[in-house]
């Protein structure tokens, strides 16, 4: 994909003449699946890359590009070289494979974070609080949207609620975990064998299909997960793969440092979450989906959606036991894919929930405004 951007710089003389001060300049990027940052390019580039086949092999002197240009896309990686020494190959090999949807793909790739900061970012801008987003961002858009006048609604008898309404009514993310206090073995191992573990195998004409107790777009079940334990009983800290047909967990790397420390760099300074007694990283297997749903533009939001059913399973679950939970997407993907040894075209990190017993006091501010769980005198 190539994009135009515009840049304003600060013109002195422009200024003394009267004029705004400002002068625009016009520049040129290109973005590529399997490339992790977009690439400058000029016009001769541009253009370069408009006649350049991407489906099939092409011999350099079939091509009316001049030699210095197309060495130059090569590169960088926008023009791949029929060699198994062109570094940017395996990449490129990788995201054909898997099937994407390209503008699935290059929005997937190109809107990973590394080493951010989130916390600190907001609070530098002021958006880590209401009066903060008040006076920098105005007013938001209205809450609900009115699509007819009040006299004319068809009101809705309220029913009374049961177990399972006064259930999801106290739901809440948890931003404030017990430090002090582990998880029994037995409750970790039901919260996995409720949201992860799969619950039947059906095999037919070579095709594995799981079931699960979340949906998954065709049965095919491409989400994974990776666990970063701090504090159950009987399972060594550290990292696993959870494997949900032994439902078992699989060791992994130990990583160097504290683990509270890993957790709060993937999860973006999120320090609130960084300290639950069980993180887990949703991934999905792209190439699972898509080898049904191939260059499908639907696949990928599928995909996100399963993730969303997977999460809201695991609040659930956490809240049936006592515990708290969260979930959040503000992660960074690069660290994660680099500390699980990803390939982010074939398996990457959409978000990261976690879950364990609720600290006494709130230190750090949750959104409870039904004051189900913290009551306010």
């Amino acid at each position: 994909m190539i994009e135009p951007r515009e840049e304003a710089t600060f013109d002195f003389p422009s200024l003394l003449a009267g004029g705004p001060g400002l002068v625009r300049s016009r520049s040129w990027v290109a973005y590529a699946a399997h490339l992790d940052a977009p690439v400058a390019v000029d016009a001769a580039a541009r253009e370069a890359l408009g006649v350049i086949p991407s489906a099939q092999w092409t011999a350099p002197s079939d091509l009316d590009v001049p030699a210095p240009i197309l060495q130059m896309l090569m590169d960088c990686g926008l023009v791949i070289a029929d060699r198994h020494d062109d570094p940017f190959r395996a990449r490129d090999d990788n995201v054909r494979a898997a099937h994407w949807w390209p503008l699935s793909a290059l929005a997937h790739r190109h809107g990973r974070w590394k080493d951010t900061d989130s916390v600190a970012a907001m609070e530098a801008s002021g958006l880590d609080n209401i009066a903060g987003l008040s006076s920098r961002l105005g007013a938001p858009p209205p809450a609900v949207v009115d699509r007819a006048e009040r006299d004319a609604r068809l009101s809705l008898p309220r029913i009374t609620g049961d177990a399972l309404d006064e259930h999801w009514a106290s739901r809440c993310t948890c931003r404030n975990f017990e430090r002090q206090r582990s998880l029994p073995l037995e409750v970790f191992s039901l919260m996995m064998q409720r949201v992860l573990m799969a619950q039947a195998v059906l095999e037919k004409e070579g095709i594995t299909f799981l079931k699960k107790n979340v949906a998954s777009g065709g049965g095919l079940h491409p989400s994974g997960a990776y666990l970063l334990v701090q504090r159950v009983e009987g399972i060594t800290p550290g990292l696993y793969h959870y494997h949900p047909l032994d439902h078992a967990l699989e060791p992994l790397p130990t990583p160097t440092g504290p683990l509270e420390s890993l957790a709060r760099q993937w999860l973006s300074g999120q320090h609130w979450f960084a300290d639950a007694p069980v993180l887990l990283v949703l991934t999905t297997r792209f190439a699972r989906s898509f080898w049904k749903y191939r260059q499908h533009p639907k696949a990928y939001r599928a995909l996100v959606l399963e993730t969303g059913h997977i999460s809201q399973a695991l609040y659930l679950s956490a809240h049936d036991l006592g515990m708290g939970a969260f979930v959040t997407a503000a992660i960074n993907e690069h660290d994660i894919e680099a500390g699980l040894g990803l390939d982010p075209a074939l398996e990457g990190p959409i978000a990261v929930c976690g879950f364990g017993w609720r600290a006494d006091r709130m230190q750090t501010t949750e959104f409870d405004p039904a004051g189900k769980l913290w009551q306010v005198d």
